[in-house]
């Protein structure tokens, strides 16, 4: 049994200790904002923050997460989606299909939290999230703006 704090509430898991944390948000605690894409840590769909930084959840495994770190997932980024990054999405109509958006929203939350008014050359090399619809030119406009908001 596993000890885990997710979104600011403590689960207690049964699970194998090798279980991708990915598949504890979605399968034991039921929350399925959190996607999966390709399961190698690549895509970024399957994004998080532990203890505040971005992590692909689909690579950590439950017997990795001590039970004094803290996960977020993009239900408990924000209740009311008034974060500057969830608002910047809507402001720039970014989502074309959705299913990596909350992967990116999670990954862009970090990445401002570190750089506050990036370039577009910081965001290019920060933010390696893949949308298959090719809404980069949005979201790269979308962070300027959730930038801007937070400055």
């Amino acid at each position: 049994m596993a000890r885990i704090t997710i979104n600011g509430t403590t689960h207690d898991i049964d699970a194998d200790a090798d279980t991708p944390l990915l598949w504890v948000i979605r399968e034991h605690v039921r929350l399925t904002g959190t996607k999966y894409g390709c399961g190698i840590a690549q895509c970024g769909a399957c994004t998080v923050h532990i203890d505040g930084e971005a992590v692909r959840s689909c690579s950590v495994t439950l017997d990795s997460i001590r039970p004094d770190q803290k996960i977020v997932t993009i239900e408990g980024l924000s209740p009311d989606a008034s974060h500057p990054v969830q608002k910047a999405w809507l402001t720039h109509d970014v989502p074309q299909c959705g299913y990596c958006q909350s992967g990116m929203i999670m990954a862009v939350a970090a990445f401002l939290k570190e750089n506050a008014k990036p370039t577009d050359a910081d965001i290019d090399a920060a933010i390696t999230n893949i949308c298959r619809c090719g809404t980069f030119q949005r979201v790269r406009a979308a962070i300027h703006t959730a930038a801007n908001e937070r400055a």
